[in-house]
């Protein structure tokens, strides 16, 4: 059976009540992942920008935020925050161990917050230091930092192969940030990189590989990309059983979808029959989407993957107000899709042929067009983490920061649900 409306309408309105907030219409939030040495996302780095000058912002309004996608206990969440105020005022704050705070050198090397640091550091809490101290670090905190931050455009040992010179930073373990490619990815590593921040796949997008390659990635998702071509068609129940039988990985793993918290039923879904009977073919489409852009088994994919789903999930968000839930559903699948390029390694126009999608899906991923292209812009500009290019994307849809920013955090919240 369905949860009672009661119910649901119950977990949307805590949902929307737990990011409604002052500090959401006074920031611009962006997002990346936290990818450590076998590839896995391990945290989200969430950054977080000043909008306005001038205006003080609230850290318990912030920690208020964060919580409500990453509770204390659950998944890690790396604060970057760019207002000093804000993130002294943070460093300040009693702070849950899965909250990690990313601190600006010239704020480790001030007197005026070495207390906090040592006090976090003594609770638990994971520090990075980010960028290079002006002057050497008082020797009471540099245990505290974990992690060194080293962007990629700031590393000297990049193309140097002598010894790096011994200081403060050689001596804590680095992650690199700006990492935008699967080379710069390997090369960090490389070097000794703990991890890597950033999203390694702008090498990838719309190659067209040897015949070798393409051979060894489609059999392994066929089955997917027939399941989705015989619900656009409208099969009949038992045909679609029929084709998920031909690999329980993939059953177990869509069952595990349709099972998760983000689908909200108070009830087990025991049964792919089952499953379509609640769904309908058209929601069961959206999650075949989902799972033929996280089937890839290739260790180097995860962070694609990862993106994949967020992309999905987030679009939805930014037209939740829309009264067509067609486009909903269209807009979902065109985030989902929005990398399947990177994963094959093959052209749009050459993928869709064999995928059905919706013309407007088609329009943004093929010809960069159409009524959903400015929504994906929107969110590319959310993984850039920059500031100027989340306003402009913001004012060409003629969305709020505070719109915008919830559907940030509860697409995030339910991405991780998912998991």
């Amino acid at each position: 059976m369905e949860p009672a409306p009661a119910a649901v309408a119950c977990r949307v309105e805590r949902k929307a009540a737990l990011f409604d907030i002052a500090i959401l219409g006074q920031v611009a939030l962006g997002y990346s992942p936290f990818i450590d040495r076998n590839r896995s996302v391990t945290a989200t780095r969430l950054t977080v920008f000043a909008l306005r000058p001038g205006i003080a912002l609230d850290a318990a309004e912030l920690l208020h935020a964060v919580a409500g996608v990453w509770p204390a206990g659950g998944a890690r969440v790396s604060l970057n925050i760019t207002s000093e105020s804000l993130l002294r005022d943070l460093l300040r704050t009693k702070l849950p161990t899965n909250v990690m705070v990313e601190v600006p050198a010239f704020m480790a090397v001030d007197d005026v917050n070495v207390d906090s640091i040592r006090q976090l550091h003594r609770e638990g809490v994971e520090l990075l230091i980010k960028g290079r101290p002006l002057s050497e670090l008082p020797r009471a905190i540099l245990p505290c930092f974990k992690y060194s931050i080293i962007d990629v455009g700031d590393d000297r040992r990049i193309g140097d192969r002598r010894e790096p010179p011994s200081g403060v930073v050689r001596s804590i373990s680095h992650v690199q940030s700006g990492v935008r490619t699967m080379a710069q990815m390997e090369a960090s590593f490389r070097r000794g990189a703990a991890g890597v921040l950033g999203w390694p796949f702008d090498d990838l997008g719309g190659e067209v590989p040897g015949e070798e390659t393409r051979n060894a990635v489609h059999p392994a998702l066929q089955v997917i990309v027939d399941l989705i071509n015989q619900v656009d068609r409208g099969d009949d129940i038992e045909r679609l059983e029929q084709s998920l039988k031909r690999d329980p990985s993939l059953a177990y793993k869509l069952m595990r979808y349709i099972n998760s918290a983000a689908f909200g039923f108070q009830v087990e879904i025991a049964s792919f029959r089952h499953a379509i009977m609640l769904l309908g073919y058209q929601r069961l489409k959206r999650w075949l989407a989902l799972l033929l852009a996280t089937a890839s088994k290739d260790a180097d994919m995860q962070p694609v993957m990862f993106a994949a789903v967020r992309r999905g999930m987030l679009m939805e968000e930014l037209t939740r107000g829309s009264s067509e839930e067609s486009m909903r559903d269209e807009i979902f699948i065109c985030g989902v899709f929005s990398l399947l390029d990177c994963m094959f390694r093959q052209p749009f126009a050459e993928l869709l042929q064999s995928i059905p999608v919706a013309d407007r899906v088609r329009q943004a991923l093929v010809d960069g067009s159409g009524p959903y292209m400015p929504y994906l812009e929107l969110v590319r500009a959310i993984e850039s983490e920059s500031r100027s290019d989340y306003l402009q994307a913001a004012e060409g849809l003629m969305l709020g920061e505070t719109e915008i920013n919830r559907a940030v955090l509860r697409s995030l919240g339910t991405a991780l649900q998912l998991s």
